[in-house]
């Protein structure tokens, strides 16, 4: 088995990092359903004990994380209260535009449970309100009219202040660094920019309980999906290297959360299989971050 290149001494920056990455799991999630699969975002609350998904389809999932006596993930049954053959919640998500692009690629999910999307397609993010009403556009920066075509709003976080960070996938040169849009107070900005290291590209953010920015990143080079996980302050400072796998070592990573159980930080993260699960797997991948 190759092992991932674990963080002792591997860093993009000035000082050697002083965490490591203990891999504890791969589960392979399968399902019936021909809806199932595509899922881009996941958060894990209440002790990494229930989920919530989001598909780029425009499809939201909730339901238990069951787990053995180890800690190890045996089930995530979806919870039998929604439409359609796959139960999802609330129910198919349209930006409600006219535009019938559901490329819905960031989850983040405020601590009094609000849930806040990010899509591609349309490039912009929104707050859910349920089944029974239409859910809140926020205003979107000038600059997301001039996002890339599938490569756009990516990655959504939010932290334990309500304040959303959204991160494009691509951004619109090779060398150029991937802005981190900041939203508070009702407008956006710039804080800071996330430094290009080679040929990753971010695809799932989250602010964890350490108050951290951690970014999910990736890049495919013919034979398979190689992942990096890097970790900043939350005023982009202090960028370290947490994780790097080698091509084919997981599949297509792109939803990642940050949460603590009683022995400290523990990072899940999932795969989007493309729909082409003749080739591709939904994977629930769990890392132990000790430090």
């Amino acid at each position: 088995m190759i092992r991932p290149l674990v963080l002792l001494a591997l860093l993009a920056g000035p000082s050697l990092a002083r965490a490591e990455m203990i891999f504890l799991q791969s589960y392979h999630w399968e399902h019936s359903s021909r809806h199932f699969g595509g899922l881009s975002g996941i958060e894990l609350t209440e002790g990494g004990t229930r989920y919530t998904v989001i598909s780029d389809r425009g499809w939201i999932a909730r339901g238990p994380v069951e787990r053995d006596a180890a800690g190890q993930i045996t089930a995530m049954p979806p919870e039998l209260d929604g439409p359609g053959p796959f139960p999802f919640l609330p129910h198919p998500l349209q930006w409600p535009t006219g535009d019938d692009s559901r490329d819905s690629e960031g989850l983040a999910i405020a601590e009094d449970g609000r849930v806040f999307t990010s899509w591609e397609g349309i490039s912009g993010v929104r707050q859910e309100t349920g089944r029974e009403s239409e859910p809140v556009r926020l205003p979107r920066h000038p600059d997301f009219a001039g996002l890339q075509e599938n490569g756009s709003l990516e990655a959504l976080a939010i932290d334990a202040d309500d304040t959303l960070y959204a991160i494009p996938e691509r951004s619109g040169r090779a060398m150029r660094p991937f802005p981190v849009y900041r939203y508070m107070d009702g407008a956006w900005d710039i804080p800071f920019h996330i430094p290009r290291r080679g040929l990753m590209v971010p695809v799932g953010a989250d602010i964890g309980p350490d108050g951290r920015l951690y970014l999910l990143e990736r890049d495919f080079n013919g034979i398979g999906f190689s992942s990096r996980l890097r970790r900043f302050e939350i005023d982009g400072t202090g960028e370290e290297t947490l994780l790097e796998t080698p091509p084919g070592h997981h599949d297509n990573l792109e939803g990642v959360t940050v949460w603590q159980d009683e022995a400290g930080l523990r990072i899940t993260m999932i795969s989007d299989d493309n729909h082409r699960r003749r080739f591709q797997r939904t994977e629930v991948v769990e890392y132990r971050l000790t430090e």
